[in-house]
């Protein structure tokens, strides 16, 4: 299993914003990171769709968290950028083609993963991901 890039640079975004108080734009961001300032741009529009972050335009404008970092959810901030509904063929009924899904013991093996992987990642905040935090801004800063 792999995360998609947009949930990559979203943990790392909230990861940022987490570790360094005030507003922050994008280019900064991108910068720090060496990312896509276009890519991160769409990420950070979907961050502020869902309401993880704020975005204030204008010359002292950014971005920063909605919420304290401490009540934002890895698990939940994955389960939002992901699309796991269709982790395989026969998790969407809809779509499903496989002619042996009545008699095949994969998907009720596969989903029961995606759900050890999501509950692993809800006992983690996103202050618990920079939990060094002055190690963690030093290393954004060099």
């Amino acid at each position: 299993m792999r995360l998609s890039v947009q949930t990559d640079y979203a943990l790392r975004t909230l990861m940022f914003l987490a570790a360094k108080d005030g507003h922050h734009s994008i280019a900064e961001i991108a910068r720090q990171y060496g990312i896509s300032k276009n890519h991160l741009m769409k990420v950070a529009q979907r961050l502020a769709a869902e309401g993880f972050i704020e975005s204030v335009r204008g010359r002292s404008g950014g971005l920063k968290l909605a919420r304290p970092a401490d009540t934002l959810n890895v698990g939940t901030v994955v389960r939002t950028m992901e699309d796991t509904g269709t982790f395989v063929e026969c998790f969407d009924p809809a779509t499903n083609q496989c002619v042996v899904t009545p008699a095949c013991g994969l998907r009720h093996a596969l989903h029961g993963a995606v759900e050890a992987f999501f509950q692993y990642l809800d006992g983690f905040t996103v202050s618990d991901l920079v939990n060094d935090l002055d190690s963690f801004a030093l290393r954004l800063e060099s």
